[in-house]
């Protein structure tokens, strides 16, 4: 079992730096932060994570994801940088697609491209995406993604995103590109994984969960003639609980990530300090 940590990086926070280095140290597979690039003032869309659906200030104050990453795989060579997770919808993947190459580039392979479709119908909307018909949108721009990392006179023609035959580069270092992990628990979650991803990364979940899912998901993937083995189960944002962690990897998993919360430096290597403590000796 791969045991990750994930975390909110802020102006107020400790440096991503300083964190990836110690979380390397200790032995973390890996480091995962979130995007948010605006979060509107005003806003109907209620936040699961809490009883009043009011949305938390960090998710208006966290930094961006890519930038982090990079900075973070300057002062490391082994622990792997993931997004936990980039709103698809929200960026052209004219320009994602490449912001992706180039972290998996200058990380050696090590970039992780953990992706959803987004909550915050305002966000989205915001950004020129189309909520209702997000995860439509998310798989157009994937598949556009994908010509883009993989063919040198790479164009593409769908429903939100076409263009003629263009260069992209850089290659990122794994090939045919880093590992689309799908995230959260959406109907269709399974078989849009099937269909264009490499992996599940589920948020809030119970081994009971990722045990139906691991399931769904290697009978999908044998009626579409691919190796089950092949798709990844990433259980993200988990408490230092060694007893719940070995449930999840007896249902399927082969990562949890676990949550570090937002703090200074002091406190957050306290807290790093702890969580390997209890999770890795």
């Amino acid at each position: 079992m791969d045991i990750g940590v994930s975390t909110f990086p802020t102006d107020y926070s400790i440096d991503i730096a300083k964190l990836a280095q110690k979380a390397e140290e200790h032995g973390f597979d890996s480091i995962w932060v979130p995007e948010h690039i605006v979060v509107p003032l005003k806003t109907n869309s209620p936040w699961a994570g809490s009883p009043d659906g009011k949305i938390p200030k960090v998710y208006a104050d966290m930094v961006d994801p890519f930038v982090a990453l990079a900075r973070a795989s300057a002062v490391t060579t082994k622990i792997k940088l993931g997004t936990g997770i980039c709103l698809v919808p929200e960026h052209h993947p004219l320009l994602l697609a490449k912001q992706v190459a180039t972290l998996d580039m200058y990380s050696q392979g090590r970039f992780l491209f953990g992706i959803g479709a987004g909550w915050l119908r305002e966000e989205t909307e915001l950004l020129g995406g189309d909520f209702a018909h997000r995860w439509t949108q998310t798989k157009d721009s994937i598949l556009a993604m994908k010509e883009l990392w993989t063919t040198v006179e790479s164009e593409y023609h769908g429903k939100y995103y076409d263009f003629p035959a263009v260069y992209s580069f850089p290659r990122s270092v794994q090939r045919p590109h880093p590992p689309v992990l799908l995230g959260g628990m959406a109907k269709n979650v399974f078989k849009r994984i099937i269909d264009y991803g490499d992996g599940w990364m589920p948020n809030r979940v119970t081994p009971e969960d990722i045990r139906a899912g691991r399931t769904t998901l290697d009978e999908l993937a044998e009626a579409a003639g691919r190796d089950p083995k092949s798709i990844d189960v990433s259980v993200f944002g988990q408490a230092a609980d060694n007893d719940l962690i070995k449930r999840f990897e007896e249902a399927g998993a082969s990562r949890v990530m676990i949550r570090i919360e937002t703090a200074n430096e002091e406190d957050t290597l306290k807290q790093l300090e702890s969580i390997a403590e209890t999770v890795l000796k």
